[in-house]
């Protein structure tokens, strides 16, 4: 019987709590899709701004948030003009609705903005109506 005095699994359990280093983290970087980079970006980005992730957006709460616009459609909702838009931060999904509005110049796929507003939800996803917003400079994107 050999006694170790440290286990393997506590062993990679320490090895997952230490900082990696630099050779780690850039043979990471080379493994990953380029969707998870983005999403990384776009959560580093999140936690920069001060703003609240989507993920963690209850439903009536105020919130401030920010991402990168996915898709813009124009769909009426109960007859009346409405430009939707998925705005994504690394998280989770968020759909921003203005009414009464057929397009907003600066709002197009691939343009970062910061949204704030009350969160609500419908058919089970979040929803933010006719938000504050402020686009994010192009040079920035």
């Amino acid at each position: 019987m050999s006694a170790t005095p440290r286990s393997e699994k506590a062993a990679r359990d320490e090895r997952a709590v230490r900082p990696a280093g630099r050779f780690r983290r850039m043979f990471d970087r080379l493994a990953s899709s380029q969707q998870d980079l983005e999403s990384e970006e776009l959560q580093e980005d999140t936690q920069s701004s001060g703003c609240t992730r989507i993920c963690d957006c209850d439903d009536r709460a105020i919130v401030r948030v920010t991402g990168t616009l996915r898709t813009v459609t124009l769909r009426p909702r109960a007859g009346v003009p409405a430009l939707e838009a998925e705005l994504f931060d690394g998280t989770a999904p968020l759909d921003v609705v203005w009414l009464g509005r057929r397009s907003i110049v600066g709002i197009e796929p691939g343009r970062r903005l910061i949204a704030s507003g009350r969160i609500s939800m419908s058919h089970g996803r979040r929803v933010l109506f006719n938000p504050k917003y402020e686009l994010r400079p192009l040079g920035q994107e």
